[in-house]
């Protein structure tokens, strides 16, 4: 039976402009379509069941919950509550602000920052949709490896010293914390809320990650796809780090572009290189960041992130 997302791209494709079904163009009209409907739908449904449970989940009481303990439970709270915050990159800065005018140790801050834009809940189902739950488990253990590790690395060279003064300076503030509205009405209307906001924030992304995984899937040859990032390329995984780099997306708007590749044939652990560098480490982030952290800190995040990524991309392209 054809899938309802298949047979809508086949009719705006085929029937309503009349493309060849064996053309690249229709072929990505196709895929744009069928990927347009099936991720906003997913997106639309899962946002808003996690908007009903998150109604008493706020960046405040985030914070408060991994202020004051041990290093090694922060840190695990940290990782978790990054990923299953919907917080792209940009937005999980002024949290992270907030972590160290809190006097939570840097290192741990840092778990939460690589958590908390590569991996969420929404990107879980999606990916679980999209391209299966083993790639799904795989992304987010890796993604947890990653913000456990990175953020370890990170505090070994006490990155405190480059955090600009004037972060230290900011005193707490101890303003009451509204009341939040825990009846069902109330968590309705949060969670429609968290509809609206979160797609206004990422529509563009996940159209512009659309778009590319469509001229990827039909208009990019499989065999040069296989030949140049195929298996065995070593040079394949450090490469999508870097052309990932320049790229503002989230996990949300990069699945399209991984299902391109992966239908192409290109390596899983590139991929997931591939998908890691443009959800963590964005130029965007990058310049929000520099207004916390000097240089030689930023530097050392993006070594550490670029690093990790290429080491995931490797031991999951061995492995696979």
């Amino acid at each position: 039976m054809l899938d309802p997302f298949d047979w809508l791209g086949d009719r705006v494709a085929y029937d309503l402009l009349g493309l060849a079904g064996d053309s690249a163009s229709g072929a990505a009209v196709q895929f744009f379509v069928m990927d347009v409907a099936k991720i906003f739908a997913l997106l639309v449904v899962v946002i808003y069941v996690m908007g009903l449970l998150r109604a008493l989940v706020s960046p405040e009481r985030v914070r408060e919950f991994v202020r004051g303990r041990p290093d090694w439970q922060a840190r695990g709270l940290a990782v978790g509550l990054g990923a299953v915050t919907p917080f792209c990159s940009c937005s999980s800065v002024p949290l992270f602000i907030g972590f160290v005018e809190a006097g939570i140790p840097l290192g741990v801050t840092f778990s939460f920052l690589i958590a908390s834009p590569m991996i969420n809940e929404v990107a879980a189902v999606l990916l679980i949709g999209l391209l299966g739950w083993e790639l799904a488990l795989l992304y987010i253990g890796a993604g947890l490896l990653v913000a456990w590790v990175g953020g370890i690395v990170m505090q070994r060279f006490r990155p405190e010293r480059w955090v600009e003064a004037y972060v230290w300076r900011i005193q707490m503030g101890e303003a009451a914390v509204p009341r939040p509205d825990t009846s069902l009405l109330g968590r309705h209307r949060f969670a429609v809320a968290e509809v609206r906001e979160i797609l206004r924030r990422i529509w563009k992304w996940v159209v512009i990650g659309i778009g590319v995984g469509a001229l990827i899937h039909g208009y990019v040859p499989a065999d040069w796809i296989a030949e140049h990032l195929g298996d065995g390329q070593w040079l394949a995984v450090p490469a999508a780090v870097l052309v990932g780099i320049p790229l503002y997306s989230n996990a949300t708007g990069v699945i399209p572009v991984a299902e391109a590749m992966l239908g192409k044939g290109v390596a899983l652990g590139t991929v997931l290189a591939f998908m890691m560098s443009i959800a963590a480490l964005s130029i965007p982030e990058m310049l929000i960041l520099r207004k916390v952290i000097r240089w030689p800190a930023l530097a050392l995040f993006a070594a550490v992130l670029a690093v990790s990524f290429i080491l995931v991309g490797w031991g999951f392209n061995l492995i696979t």
